[in-house]
């Protein structure tokens, strides 16, 4: 076997690890070695001829190329090898990506590209940037390409934008260091890049801070904050998972854009292969540290070699929901709920108007039925959801059994708590890491007086064993399971007190594709076992194509359109229903389609 890059060279792997699958084919072109150029970590724009493409038959030259990487951290005495021989390039003007699941060491291998692990991590093997080797480099080398020639962008922005500064000092802060630019310069380099990254009248957004943006807003600041400096590579770590599906396609259409204007190169890491597909020229497939196949975005996609690329391409949600039975009773209804928030100005707090988070929402669902609530953010589902549980004040009936609960008080409430339960979308967050799993599982037990006379650690085991949790690991805590785990653990919670009726909200949006698949599937089961009713809220129409019986579309607070799964699905009638389903599916049917001819496209 030889390195992808350099067919001359043979590629010899570790000990003990399988070499790679290699798709010759659609392999990028060889990249000759390049001598270290005055041991410099120079920046591309100062190699002669590095701002244009290659010329026509020339070979194309690494920006980035890793090779034989060994990643290893070591913790009370044990060592844990993250990543185990990797070995790839990212050519000039390139997007390639790293796939694989959570663990797989895709964030980690991009984190020692500029040595940002510390001291916990134990690195061997070369990085090297534009020729020069960044493992061991000097820490004012690296800082000097850090931000400046090799930027990141990171999955979530509000953990790293500072909620304290504005945006304007947060994207001056980087120029200033790097650049020298202060005042009215970078002030106007501000609102320069603002605007390349399609912030709307952005002098007006100085001065905010990241909690007063949107989601997709956010994201597009990260994004000018990494191209402040003129980097030449751009690092983007799982940068549309928490978005919505439009905004996520605003943000993927942006980087390409970006990519093709500026000249950028891109390692992009990802989870999500319909993503990938969209963006990336080259895919690297990582499994358990070690990069199982790469080769080009066609070839892996038509035609996968390795058993893990297969397992991904084929981890989407399929099939549908379960008939529900026709003698099925009404569990929850409204008719046309509102819930609008007070708008208060003045010094005698006057109302001057209302915030119409949910305008006018009727719905009934049945035993065993999942009503799908989809939209962007900010379109009402959750409030909508949260108010037919009573946890916030709303106006109009909610019938739950038969019974009008609109004007019930929290006291009368309470008897009907167990009955309606809550799965919500960041189970780390909503676990408590003091509590042991089986704590977290049976607290509600003590609640609401279920099953006195039971052994609860006999009820836990068997709600663990039922959602397909080993029993033997209730008295260890959230942190030492996985995403897909902990989210198992949060729908036990709320199925130990048999409910008739379960919010799911975003249940699957922060998994992996394959504990996705896992998780509709549990959810599935258990709804047909027990004849519960589901309120599924997603963003994510491939999920909720797969769970739901009916679909309500909402924006803005109102219902633009709702009918069974099928209708909407095979014949949306409102423009912003085909809006969001041309952001979802145009990668995903074509795959469906490819991997099994006999699906029939919706």
């Amino acid at each position: 076997m030889t390195d992808p890059r350099d067919p001359a060279a043979p590629l010899h792997p570790p000990a003990g690890l399988t070499p790679p699958v290699i798709r010759a084919p659609g392999q990028a072109a060889a990249v000759p070695a390049e001598p270290p150029r005055d041991d410099r970590l120079g920046r591309g724009a100062n190699i002669p001829g590095s701002g244009a493409a290659p010329r026509s038959g020339a070979p194309a030259r690494a920006v980035l190329d890793v090779r034989d990487l060994r990643i290893s951290f070591k913790q009370d005495g044990k060592v844990t090898h993250a990543v185990r021989g990797v070995s790839f390039a990212v050519n000039r003007g390139e997007t390639v990506a790293l796939v694989g699941e959570s663990g797989s060491g895709k964030s980690v291998t991009a984190l020692t590209t500029v040595q940002l692990l510390g001291d916990a991590a134990t690195v061997a093997g070369s990085i090297r940037y534009d020729g020069a080797e960044l493992v061991g480099a000097p820490e004012a080398k690296l800082r000097a390409v850090r931000g400046n020639d090799i930027s990141f962008v990171f999955q979530e922005p509000m953990t790293s934008l500072n909620p304290l500064h504005t945006i304007e000092k947060q994207l001056a802060e980087s120029m200033t260091l790097h650049q020298g630019l202060t005042g009215a310069a970078a002030r106007a380099r501000t609102v320069e890049l603002l605007t390349r990254v399609g912030i709307r009248d952005p002098e007006s957004r100085l001065a905010d801070y990241p909690h007063q943006l949107s989601g997709g807003q956010r994201q597009r600041v990260m994004i000018a904050m990494a191209l402040a400096n003129g980097p030449e590579l751009l690092i983007a770590d799982e940068p549309t998972t928490a978005l919505d599906v439009t905004i996520q396609a605003q943000i993927l259409d942006l980087l390409a854009e970006l990519k093709r204007d500026e000249g950028l190169s891109m390692l992009f890491i990802s989870h999500d292969l319909g993503i990938v597909r969209r963006i990336a020229d080259r895919v690297c497939v990582m499994q358990g540290g070690e990069i199982v196949e790469q080769g080009a975005v066609d070839d892996i996609f038509r035609d996968p070699q390795h058993p893990y690329t297969r397992k991904l391409l084929a981890a989407e949600p399929t099939g549908r929901a379960g008939p529900v039975p026709a003698d099925a009773p009404e569990i929850v209804a409204t008719r046309d709920l509102k819930v609008w928030f007070p708008i208060k100005r003045g010094l005698l707090r006057r109302t001057v108007g209302h915030i119409k988070a949910v305008d006018g929402a009727t719905l009934s669902v049945r035993a065993g039925e999942t009503l799908g609530i989809v939209g962007e953010s900010g379109s009402g589902k959750t409030t909508l959801a949260l108010a037919i549980v009573r946890l916030i004040e709303s106006r109009g009936p909610i019938l739950f059994m038969g019974q009008d609960v609109a004007r019930r008080t929290g006291r009368q409430m309470r008897a009907l708590r167990r009955d309606m339960q809550i799965v919500f979308q960041d189970p780390y967050g909503s676990l408590s890491p003091r509590m042991t799993v089986g704590q977290i599982i049976a607290e509600g037990l003590g609640v609401h007086g279920v099953e006195k006379g039971r052994n609860r650690r006999d009820m836990v085991a068997g709600i663990m064993t039922e959602v397909g949790l080993d029993p033997a690991t209730m008295d260890r805590y959230p942190h030492e399971f996985s995403g897909g785990q902990r989210q198992r653990i949060a729908i036990a919670r709320a199925m130990i007190l048999r409910p008739k009726v379960v919010v799911l909200d975003e249940p699957t949006s922060a998994l992996d594709m394959t504990v996705q698949v896992q998780i509709v599937d549990l959810l599935r089961g258990l709804q047909a076992k027990h004849g519960l009713a589901f309120l599924f809220i997603s963003h994510d129409l491939r999920v909720v194509r797969a769970m739901s019986h009916q679909i309500m579309v909402m924006r803005a607070g109102e219902v633009v359109e709702q009918g069974t799964t099928e209708q909407v699905f095979a014949n949306p009638s409102s423009d912003y229903t085909r809006q969001l389903m041309a952001a979802a599916f145009p990668i995903s049917d074509e795959l469906a389609a490819a991997l099994d001819p006999t699906e029939e496209a919706s």
